[in-house]
C-alpha cells in the first residue's frame, strides 16, 4: 500500500497495521456464513442468527472500549484486540481440524473476533490525532479509509475462492497470519503516550451525547448513519443464502459480489478528492445516501430479474457512495466538534452506527424466518429508502464548503 510521504512514519505503520487487520476480519466476516450455508446447512434463519451474535459487540462494547483508550496506552489495547482476534480464528481452526466446530461454536468464536475488531476500531480514530498534526487528519483520514476499502476488495474475493478451491481452513490460516502481522507493526508505535483522564466516566458520556445530539449538522448525520447500517446489515445477513438459493451463486460467486462491494469502496475512496473539489461540500455527502439507496432498488430488482451482474452492480454501488460519505463525514465531525470533546463524540457516534448492526440482523432473523431472504432485500430497500430521506431533509445538503468551527 502506498503511503503519503508527508505522514510521519508512526502513522504509516498504523496505516499497514489496520490494512491487515481490516483484512483479516473481511476474510473472517466472509467465510462464517459460506461455513454455516455449506458445512452446517444453515438456513436464512440461522444465517442471521450468526450474524447477529458476530455483531452484538458492535452494541455492548464500542462505549466501554472508547473510555479504556482514553485511559490506556492505546498502542497496548490495539495489541490486545488484535490478539483477541487472532484468537478466534486460531480456536476455529483448532476445532476444524478435530472436527469438532459446531454453528453455535462458530457464532461465539465470531462474537470474540469482533469483540477485539470494536476495541481495534474504537481506538484507532484516538490514536491518530497522537501521530499527526491537525491539518493532516483529513488527509491521514483518507488514507485510513482507503486501506479498510482495499481490505474489503481483497478479503471476501480472496474468502470464496480459497473456500471454493480448498475449503474454510485455508481462508481462517490466511486470516489469522494477517491478523498476527496486524500486531507486529504495532510493536514499533510510540508506547509513551500520555493520554488525557476524564474524572467522570457518566459526566463524560453525558456531554458526549447532548453535543452529538443538539448540533443541527451531527444529529441528522448520526441518524442517517444508525438507519444505514440497519438497513445494510439486514440485507447482509440474509444475502448469502438468498445468492445462493435465488440467485443461484455458488461460493465462488457469492465471493465476487461482495469483493464488488470492495471495489466500489477502493473506487470511492480514489475518487473522493477529485470530486471534492468539484462539487459543494453538502453535495459530497449525500453522494453516499443516494448511490446506497440505489444498490438496495438494484439488488431487489434482483428478485425478478435474477443476475450476478446485478448483484454486482448493487454491492459495487453499497461500497462506491458510502466510503465517500465516510471521509466526508468524519471531516464534518472533525470541522465541528471541539478537540476536548474528540473522543467522546466519536464513542456515541460509533456506539449507535456500530449498534444498530445487531438491529439489523435480528430484523433480518424474524422477516427471513417468517417470509425468507427475498422479502430481506425488499425491507432493506425501504431502509435505505428513509436514510436517504433524512439526510436530504436536514441542512446538511446545502452546505457550501466545510464548516470553519463548531456551532453547537
Amino acid at each position: 500500500m502506498h503511503v503519503t510521504p508527508s505522514l510521519p512514519p508512526a502513522f504509516q505503520r498504523l496505516a499497514w497495521s489496520n490494512l491487515l487487520a481490516q483484512a483479516a476480519e473481511q476474510i473472517g466476516l466472509a467465510t462464517a456464513p459460506l461455513l454455516a450455508v455449506f458445512l452446517f446447512q444453515a438456513n436464512t434463519g440461522q444465517t442471521s442468527t450468526l450474524q447477529t451474535i458476530q455483531s452484538l459487540p458492535f452494541l455492548l462494547l464500542a462505549i466501554p472500549a472508547g473510555l479504556l483508550a482514553d485511559r490506556s496506552s492505546r498502542r497496548v489495547i490495539l495489541a490486545a484486540a488484535e490478539g483477541l482476534r487472532a484468537f478466534s480464528f486460531g480456536l476455529i481452526l483448532l476445532l476444524l481440524a478435530t472436527q469438532n466446530l459446531t454453528l453455535a461454536a462458530l457464532a461465539w468464536l465470531g462474537f470474540v473476533g469482533a469483540a477485539g475488531t470494536v476495541v481495534y476500531n474504537v481506538t484507532v480514530p484516538g490514536m491518530v490525532p497522537l501521530l499527526v498534526d491537525r491539518p493532516s487528519l483529513p488527509q491521514a483520514n483518507g488514507r485510513l479509509e482507503l486501506a479498510r476499502s482495499i481490505a474489503f476488495t481483497a478479503g471476501p474475493g480472496l474468502a470464496g475462492l480459497l473456500f471454493s478451491a480448498v475449503g474454510a481452513p485455508l481462508a481462517y490460516v490466511l486470516a489469522l497470519l494477517l491478523s498476527l502481522a496486524a500486531m507486529n507493526f504495532l510493536r514499533a508505535l510510540p508506547g509513551n503516550v500520555v493520554v488525557p483522564q476524564t474524572a467522570s466516566i457518566a459526566a463524560a458520556l453525558r456531554e458526549g451525547l447532548i453535543f452529538t445530539f443538539r448540533h443541527d449538522l451531527l444529529r441528522p448525520t448520526v441518524i442517517t448513519a444508525v438507519i444505514f447500517n440497519t438497513s445494510w446489515f439486514l440485507l447482509q445477513a440474509a444475502y448469502v443464502p438468498y445468492a445462493v438459493e435465488h440467485l443461484g451463486l455458488s461460493a465462488a460467486q457469492v465471493g465476487s459480489t461482495l469483493a464488488a462491494y470492495g471495489v466500489g469502496m477502493v473506487s470511492g475512496a480514489l475518487v473522493a478528492p477529485w470530486i471534492g473539489k468539484r462539487l459543494r461540500f453538502g453535495s459530497l455527502v449525500i453522494i453516499g445516501p443516494v448511490s446506497a439507496f440505489v444498490g438496495a432498488l438494484i439488488m431487489a430488482g434482483t428478485i425478478r430479474y435474477s443476475s450476478l451482474v446485478l448483484a454486482w452492480i448493487s454491492f459495487f454501488l453499497f461500497g462506491a457512495g458510502p466510503v465517500i460519505w465516510a471521509i466526508a463525514t468524519a471531516t464534518l465531525r472533525q470541522a465541528v466538534t471541539p478537540q476536548a470533546l474528540m473522543s467522546r463524540v466519536s464513542a456515541v457516534i460509533m456506539t449507535l452506527t456500530y449498534g444498530a448492526r445487531p438491529a439489523g440482523a435480528a430484523i433480518a432473523v424474524v422477516i427471513g424466518t417468517r417470509y425468507g431472504a427475498a422479502t430481506c432485500m425488499v425491507a432493506a430497500a425501504v431502509g435505505f429508502g428513509l436514510q436517504l430521506m433524512m439526510i436530504l431533509s436536514s441542512r446538511v445538503p446545502r452546505l457550501p464548503s466545510i464548516p470553519a468551527g463548531h456551532t453547537a
